[in-house]
């Protein structure tokens, strides 16, 4: 990737991450029914799960005729989601795969990754997967910066440059790269970046959503999940430092 950083676990004391998500996707037998999904017992060391909620997906076909073209949209369930009480842990249990979330307040990686391995082992212990095809890394941040903000270089290092021959302010803006990892296997980045809604009037909230994935062909006992999943994470870190600017470490240091 070219990035050469002295220390890419650096710790914020303000991290500005909204929500972190591993991501695994397997295949399961075709016995393996929704019910079982809603029936996975978390362990009482995890705390206390709440009732499972449906998981659903959503697909939308296009088609054409001699009426012209057609959109078709529909939801099928694909499993369930279960939070805590705190409503900062959220397990999702889907007949497509496991993804387990830390929301604020986001501590540190190896805690929140070995709560997940702990859940994966009861995913796999209820479901019996016959392989990993898909593993990723998602870390959504909220940055607040402060506001007037005359230029977001000062703050980000790759944002939307506006043509100089039109006006240079924005009130809003969406952006997204997909940027392939070529020295991860088959390892793909999504970066988005936008403006957030803010009820602070002195703050501009910008979104870094950091998306990392790779498929795989891994078995489901041992480490090589994990080990992929720790490489990825390595990557999030560095596309992280590599994406602001030093006057954005200080507002979260």
């Amino acid at each position: 990737m070219g990035l050469s950083l002295t220390d890419n676990r650096m710790h914020y004391t303000r991290a500005p991450i909204l929500e972190a998500v591993i991501d695994i996707h397997v295949r399961l037998p075709a016995a393996v029914l929704l019910e079982q999904l809603a029936q996975i017992e978390w362990g009482e060391e995890h705390g206390s799960f709440g009732e499972p909620r449906p998981r659903l997906r959503g697909d939308v076909r296009f088609g054409g005729g001699a009426e012209g073209p057609t959109i078709t949209a529909s939801q099928s369930q694909i499993g369930f989601t279960f939070g805590d009480v705190e409503r900062t842990r959220i397990v999702q249990a889907r007949l497509d795969g496991f993804a387990f979330s830390r929301l604020a307040p986001y501590d540190r990686w190896e805690p929140f990754c070995e709560e997940a391995r702990q859940l994966w082992e009861r995913y796999c212990a209820a479901v019996k997967p016959l392989g990993v095809t898909r593993v990723a890394v998602r870390y959504i941040n909220r940055l607040e910066l402060p506001l007037p903000l005359k230029n977001f270089r000062n703050y980000l290092r790759t944002f939307p440059e506006v043509s100089p021959d039109l006006p240079q302010g924005l009130s809003s803006f969406l952006m997204q790269l997909q940027i392939p990892q070529e020295d991860i296997a088959d390892g793909v980045l999504i970066l988005n970046e936008g403006i957030l809604e803010s009820t602070d009037p002195n703050v501009a909230a910008v979104l870094l959503d950091i998306d990392l994935f790779r498929p795989v062909a891994m078995p489901v006992s041992g480490t090589d999940v994990w080990d992929a999943l720790e490489e990825l994470h390595n990557r999030k870190n560095e596309v992280f430092e590599a994406s602001i600017t030093d006057r954005t470490r200080e507002l979260i240091r």
